[in-house]
């Protein structure tokens, strides 16, 4: 359904991407990922056409996506762009907001719809509430509701809930997504949280340094991540040298493990010593020092003592995998 072909773009001599490749199937979730500045923001505006690529062509079905060069307002009907930038109306209400661009026409079907989506970001209290009295993570909520008003084919969504406290994010995910799932609607996120990406995405998609480096479902780029800068993404990760574990002395490579993969031993493993630990909820992470001096993370059930040795040993099965991926 769309199609992104050999698209480049830069602002003056800095360029941002290069040779950006990938499709999506009607009804797909992709998620584009990287560090802050790889262009995933940038990616999602050539998508919607409010930047004019250098090189390559973008194509919803057999329709074209044409930037400004050619579109006085950018956008198409069956497509809708979520900036960080909220775009709303401050001095109307918040059902007024997410009703704008339904039709008049039909009011038992604008009331119906409009009441279904408060539901959806949870502000049915606050319909009659102007929009400038809301906080910003409320704005945030409103700005998807309205984008979602007149069921697009295609939704772009940039951070989309970077403002929202965690009590409100974990539902209103949860809500936005299946309902994008339920609807067959194309739906491409760019975020940096991986709690928005590992459990809802069919694919993700990581830029670094102009390009997609990698292109994958989260389960396979989780558990075989080819660099640590891909790992990273998802949260602490170690880069072990094969030199320290003692089935594997003679490779000369390292193997990436996260935090969560070690199991404590009594008496056998690498051998760290606890420098720092940060409580979790439902477990510790720690932070520790080998004795060739590199820095190891591992999570533990149990708080563990500042200075305490403990050995750390590593499923020979994870190893085996990481080493073929």
């Amino acid at each position: 359904m769309l199609k992104v072909n050999n698209l480049s773009f830069s602002y003056q001599d800095q360029i941002i991407l290069t040779d950006i490749s990938f499709k999506a199937k009607k009804g797909a979730h992709i998620s584009i990922i990287g560090e802050s500045g790889c262009g995933k923001s940038t990616l999602l505006k050539l998508i919607y056409g409010i930047l004019q690529p250098n090189e390559g062509t973008i194509f919803w079905k057999e329709n074209q996506i044409m930037g400004p060069d050619y579109n006085l307002v950018p956008g198409e009907k069956y497509m809708k762009y979520l900036s960080q930038d909220f775009d709303l109306m401050p001095f109307i209400t918040v059902e007024e907001n997410i009703s704008q661009f339904l039709s008049v026409f039909y009011p038992e079907e604008l009331e119906a719809r409009t009441a279904e989506l408060l539901e959806m970001i949870e502000m049915t209290d606050f319909a009659k509430t102007k929009v400038k009295l809301l906080s910003g993570g409320q704005q945030q909520r409103v700005a998807l509701a309205r984008v979602l008003a007149q069921k697009p084919e295609i939704l772009l969504l940039d951070e989309p809930f970077s403002h929202i406290d965690n009590s409100r994010k974990n539902t209103l995910r949860r809500n936005l997504f299946n309902y994008l799932k339920e609807e067959a609607i194309t739906c491409i996120v760019a975020s940096h949280d991986s709690n928005d990406i590992l459990s809802f995405a069919d694919e993700i998609i990581v830029l670094k340094e102009q390009h997609i480096i990698a292109n994958n479902t989260p389960e396979h780029l989780y558990n075989n991540p080819k660099k640590k800068y891909i790992a990273s993404l998802f949260g602490e990760v170690n880069l072990v040298p094969m030199s320290l574990l003692k089935t594997y002395t003679e490779i000369d490579k390292s193997v990436l493990i996260y935090p969560n993969e070690f199991k404590i031993s009594e008496k056998t493993g690498l051998k760290v010593k606890v420098e720092k630990l940060y409580f979790k909820g439902s477990h510790y992470l720690n932070e520790g020092i080998l004795e060739t001096g590199e820095k190891l993370f591992f999570d533990s059930e149990k708080e563990l003592t500042i200075n305490e040795n403990v050995y750390l040993n590593i499923a020979l099965k994870t190893i085996n995998n990481r080493i073929k991926s």
